[in-house]
């Protein structure tokens, strides 16, 4: 890795690829196969106003695969961590602010921002130069189309695009090839967004109508969850 630069402080996992001008900041706890291309930037100190100088985490899982000039920022404040986990796809500039949550098999396209304390679940798919504001929770196995801005959370299974943002239908062809997923089930989701989307209730009226009249199943119950459990409220 001649011209990457490594503080200290540092951990980085077997079988990792660290290429030319990658910077590998301290704080940054790294696991195995990584691959980390050129310019990016990992560990960077939080562009955020609460932080004093604090000793935070990056902390990154397996079989990760980095593009040029990503920045990644650790977290604001002493014991937490900024964290992505395994098998995500990051392309070239994509920038990671403070205290983002990525899980596993994420895509995140070109020039896309990602602000604080977001959270990406797995099998997310963020086309390019998408933008999430802070907060946001997406959910997984949905696609965010290109250069859409979120405010609010998404729910998983779905496809979202245009600005403003709208519901754009259910991620059907990935869930089927990727995911498994069944056409029964695929009619299921479809018929609790339809509750969601296009009939005229509140979003709480909708989740109880999905829980009388869709049959219940692991992703039937996901989406029940998220709704309930959202803070920002999802994105209408």
């Amino acid at each position: 890795m001649p011209f990457a630069y490594i503080e200290k402080d540092v951990e980085i996992g077997d079988d990792c690829i660290i290429m030319p001008h990658a910077n590998v900041l301290k704080g940054t706890r790294m696991g195995k196969g990584n691959r980390i291309h050129q310019n990016a930037v990992l560990g960077s100190e939080p562009q955020d106003f609460h932080f004093t100088g604090e000793d935070s985490n990056l902390v990154i899982g397996d079989n990760n695969d980095i593009r040029e000039n990503v920045v990644i920022s650790r977290a604001t404040f002493t014991g937490n961590a900024t964290t992505i986990g395994n098998g995500n796809f990051l392309m070239d500039r994509v920038h990671l602010c403070h205290d983002v949550h990525i899980s596993n098999n994420c895509v995140v396209g070109i020039g896309t921002t990602i602000a604080g304390e977001c959270i990406l679940d797995d099998c997310v798919i963020l086309s390019g130069n998408v933008t999430l504001h802070q907060y946001c929770h997406i959910g997984r196995w949905t696609l965010i189309q290109s250069g859409c801005r979120i405010s609010k959370d998404v729910p998983p299974y779905i496809i979202m695009s245009g600005n403003p943002v709208a519901y754009h239908g259910v991620n059907a062809v990935v869930l089927s090839q990727h995911h498994n997923t069944t056409e029964r089930i695929l009619r299921h989701i479809v018929n609790a967004y339809r509750l969601i989307y296009q009939g005229n209730f509140s979003v709480q009226d909708a989740v109880q109508k999905i829980v009388d009249q869709v049959p219940m199943s692991e992703e039937i119950e996901t989406i029940v969850n998220f709704i309930k459990n959202s803070k920002r409220g999802i994105v209408r």
